[in-house]
C-alpha cells in the first residue's frame, strides 16, 4: 500500500473502493514466498500474480495489487514492484532492502509531500469492473505534473499491460486533467459496485420483494425487504436491501442505523435473490459482501421460540417536557437548556447563533414551546381520540389500518381550530421579528436526538409559508406529523407511549439556498475516522439530500491527509428553490456541474470542525445551506452510529 492510511483505507474503508466480483486471482502466499523481494519490470501477468497480494479474496471486494517504489535518486530512476505479501508497507521495503535502513518517520512521509523527494510510492490494481490495470498514490500525496509524468513513463515502460490512472483525490485529478493523462476516478468506480453495504449487521426474517415504493406499508417487523424503489417513509423492518444506490444519510439508511439493522445496496437485488421470496433467511451485511442462507424448519422453530422468551427492549427515555413556559422564545435567546420547553433542535441552533462561527449565519425564528401542542390537543380531547383509534379492529397487527387511521387523525388535527388569542399571539411574533416574510415551519419534538434514537426524518417541515392564515395551518400539520405513520411505527419499536411525545415547533425564516446538504464531523464507513469529514449535497433547497430518490454528491475530507475524495458526483437535472406563491418549486439546473468544490468543502469542514467544538467535542450530524457565498446553519444534533454489528466472515 502507499501508506498506513491507504493500507487502512483497503482493510477498513472498501465502501470507498470499486467493488468487483471474486475473481480467479491466487491469494499469492506461496508464491511470494517464492519470489524476489522486488523485479524492475511486470512482464506478464503470472509475474503480477506472483507479488500480488489479494484482499477480501473470493468475495465481490477482492482486490488484487502490487505496490510499487520508483527510485528516483540518483538520476537514472529506478522501478520496484514489490513482493507486496512479503512487505506490506512502502516503509518496510525501503527499510528491510538497505535503501533508507535508518529512515524514521519523517524521512518516510517526505516522500509523500516533497516535490524533490528521493521515492514514488503507489499501488497497481486489477479493476475487473473497467477490465483494467490502475495505478494510484496515497491521497494525500503532494502529487506534481513532473513527479506524476515521471511515475506515468517509468510504469507504462516497464508493465506489461496497458495503464490508467486511479485519481484518489481531486488534487490527482486535477493534475492528470491538465496533463491530458488516461485516467479514472474513484467515483467513475463507486458507480460500478453492484453491491454496497451501508448499514453492516444481521438479521433473522421472512425475505419479502416490495415491487413498487407505495408497497412498503405493508411490511411487518420480522420482514427482511427488497426494495425495487425507494419509499419515502418506512415502517420497522429486521433488514433492508436496495436495488438504488444510496447516500450513507438517506432517510431509509437513517432508520435502518436507528433500528439497527443491517442496510444494503445490491444491484438486481430482487433478480438474485427471488427464489427466496416468502422463505425465513438469515441476512449478514459487511463491507466486503453479503451472505443470504435460507433457514431449515428446525431452525425457524428455535428462532421463533427464542423471540418469545426475548425481554422487551429497554425503552428509551423520553425528554420530559417544561409545559408550565408558554412564551414564545425567540431564537437569540434560545440555549441548549430550553430543549425542556423548545426541544433540541431549536435550542441547538440558539447555541449555534451564540458561538456566532465565523463565516456561518443562523437565519432567525422563534419557537412555539411543547406547551402550546399539550394545550391544543387537550381541548380536542386527544388522548380519547387516540384511545378509541388503537381500539380499531386490526388496528395492532395490520400496518395498512394503521396508515389509514393515522391518516384520518392527521386530517382532522388541521382542521380542528386553534383559540383567537393563539393565532393572534403567533401573527405578532411573525410580524414583529421577522417582518411577516416568507418562513419554514420546522418540527422539534420531545422524541427526536435520543440516545439510542435520532428522529432523523420522522417529522414534517413546511416550506416557505407566506400569508398569514398559513402560518396557523402549517403548525397544525407540524403538530400533525408526530401521527405521521413511520413516526408511529418507530416509536412503537422504540416502546415511546404513545402520549408521550411533545411538539415545538420552530419558526425560521426562509431562505433560498444556492446549495444545500448534510454533513457529518466523523467518517460514517469507518468507526477509526475521527479526522474525516463527510459532506452530502445538492442544488438548491436541501429537503431532497436524505429522501433517497436520487444519489446526492458526496465527498470527504481528512484533516490527517488534507486530501478530498469524491465519492459520488450529483447527476440530478433540478433543484428546488423558493415559489413566490408559497412553498416550493422545481427548477432545471445544469447537470454536471460540481455542486461541492474543493474551495466550498474545506469551509464546511472547517465549519463542521467549529460546530463540534460548540457541543463538547461530541460528534455531530449538521444541516446547512449556501447563500450568497456564506454558510447558513440549520440543524446540529448529535451523530449516532449503532452499526457496531461484526463483519461478515
Amino acid at each position: 500500500m502507499t501508506s498506513k492510511a491507504l493500507l487502512f483505507l483497503l482493510l477498513a474503508g472498501l465502501c470507498l473502493l470499486p467493488v468487483a466480483q471474486a475473481q480467479p486471482v491466487p491469494f499469492a502466499s506461496q508464491a511470494a514466498a517464492r519470489a524476489p523481494d522486488a523485479l524492475p519490470a511486470l512482464r506478464s501477468r503470472a509475474e503480477f500474480d506472483a507479488l500480488a497480494r489479494v484482499h477480501n479474496p473470493g468475495t465481490a471486494l477482492a482486490l488484487a495489487h502490487v505496490m510499487f517504489a520508483i527510485d528516483r535518486l540518483p538520476a537514472p530512476a529506478r522501478m520496484h514492484y514489490l513482493n507486496t505479501p512479503r512487505f506490506g508497507l512502502h516503509e518496510h521495503f525501503v527499510r528491510q532492502t538497505g535503501l533508507m535502513p535508518r529512515a524514521d518517520a519523517q524521512a518516510i512521509k517526505s516522500n509523500y509531500l516533497q516535490p524533490d523527494r528521493r521515492f514514488l510510492f503507489g499501488t497497481l490494481s486489477w479493476q475487473p469492473d473497467i477490465s483494467a490495470f490502475t495505478y494510484e498514490f496515497w491521497e494525500g500525496d503532494q502529487l506534481t505534473e513532473p513527479l506524476l509524468r515521471q511515475a506515468d513513463q517509468l510504469l507504462k515502460a516497464s508493465f506489461f499491460a496497458p495503464l490508467k490512472l486511479k485519481t484518489s483525490s481531486t488534487l490527482h485529478e486535477r493534475l492528470a486533467r491538465n496533463m491530458g493523462l488516461a485516467f479514472v476516478t474513484q467515483e467513475s468506480l463507486i458507480r460500478q459496485q453492484p453491491f454496497m453495504a451501508l448499514n453492516p449487521g444481521t438479521a433473522t426474517g421472512r425475505l419479502r420483494i416490495v415491487e413498487k415504493a407505495d408497497d412498503a406499508d405493508s411490511l411487518r417487523p420480522d420482514d427482511i425487504a427488497v426494495l425495487r424503489q425507494v419509499p419515502l417513509s418506512l415502517a420497522p423492518v429486521a433488514g433492508v436491501l436496495t436495488e438504488r444506490a444510496s447516500t450513507v444519510l438517506s432517510h431509509v439508511n437513517l432508520l435502518a442505523k436507528g433500528w439497527g439493522i443491517p442496510n444494503a445496496y445490491l444491484r438486481d437485488a430482487a433478480g438474485l435473490l427471488r427464489a427466496h421470496a416468502g422463505q425465513w433467511v438469515e441476512l449478514k451485511v459487511a463491507a466486503s459482501g453479503y451472505q443470504l442462507r435460507r433457514l431449515t424448519e428446525p431452525e425457524i422453530a428455535a428462532w421463533q421460540r427464542r423471540q418469545k422468551h426475548v425481554n422487551p427492549q429497554k425503552v428509551v427515555p423520553v425528554a420530559r417536557p417544561d409545559l408550565g413556559e408558554t412564551r414564545l422564545w425567540p431564537l437569540v435567546a434560545l440555549r441548549p437548556r430550553h430543549s425542556a420547553q423548545c426541544g433540541a433542535k431549536a435550542a441547538n441552533l440558539g447555541a449555534l447563533q451564540v458561538a456566532g462561527i465565523t463565516g456561518t449565519f443562523v437565519p432567525d425564528g422563534f419557537c412555539i414551546p411543547f406547551s402550546h401542542y399539550d394545550r391544543f390537543m387537550r381541548a380536542h380531547r386527544l388522548a380519547d381520540r387516540l384511545a378509541r383509534m388503537q381500539q380499531l379492529p386490526g388496528f395492532k397487527t395490520d400496518p395498512k389500518i394503521r396508515k389509514e387511521a393515522l391518516a384520518r387523525l392527521r386530517g382532522e388535527i388541521v382542521q380542528w381550530p386553534l383559540d383567537r388569542p393563539t393565532a393572534a399571539e403567533w401573527q405578532a411574533r411573525w410580524q414583529g421579528q421577522l417582518g411577516g416574510r416568507g418562513v419554514f415551519v420546522r418540527s422539534s419534538s420531545n422524541s427526536e436526538d435520543l440516545p439510542g434514537f435520532s428522529g432523523a426524518g420522522l417529522y414534517t417541515t413546511v416550506p416557505n409559508v407566506l400569508a398569514g392564515e398559513a402560518l396557523e395551518r402549517a403548525v397544525k400539520t407540524v403538530w400533525a406529523s408526530v401521527f405521521n405513520f413511520e413516526a408511529w411505527e418507530a416509536r412503537s419499536a422504540a416502546r415511546f407511549p404513545a402520549d408521550a411525545v411533545m411538539m415545538g415547533v420552530f419558526v425560521q425564516a426562509a431562505i433560498d439556498a444556492a446549495n444545500a446538504g448534510v454533513m457529518i464531523t466523523r467518517d460514517p464507513f469507518s468507526a477509526a475516522g475521527w479526522h474525516v469529514t463527510y459532506i452530502s449535497a445538492k442544488r438548491g433547497i436541501g429537503i431532497r439530500v436524505v429522501e433517497g430518490q436520487r444519489v446526492a454528491e458526496q465527498v470527504t475530507y481528512s484533516s490527517w491527509s488534507r486530501a478530498i475524495q469524491v465519492l459520488s458526483r450529483s447527476a440530478d437535472p433540478t433543484a428546488l428553490q423558493l415559489d413566490a406563491g408559497g412553498g416550493v418549486k422545481e427548477v432545471p439546473v445544469e447537470v454536471g456541474r460540481v455542486v461541492l468544490n474543493d474551495a466550498l468543502v474545506l469551509r464546511l469542514a472547517g465549519v463542521g470542525a467549529a460546530v463540534k467544538q460548540v457541543f463538547g467535542g461530541v460528534d455531530q450530524d449538521i444541516e446547512w445551506a449556501t447563500v450568497e457565498g456564506r454558510i447558513a446553519l440549520l440543524q446540529s444534533r448529535p451523530y449516532v452510529d449503532r452499526s457496531t454489528a461484526p463483519a461478515v466472515p
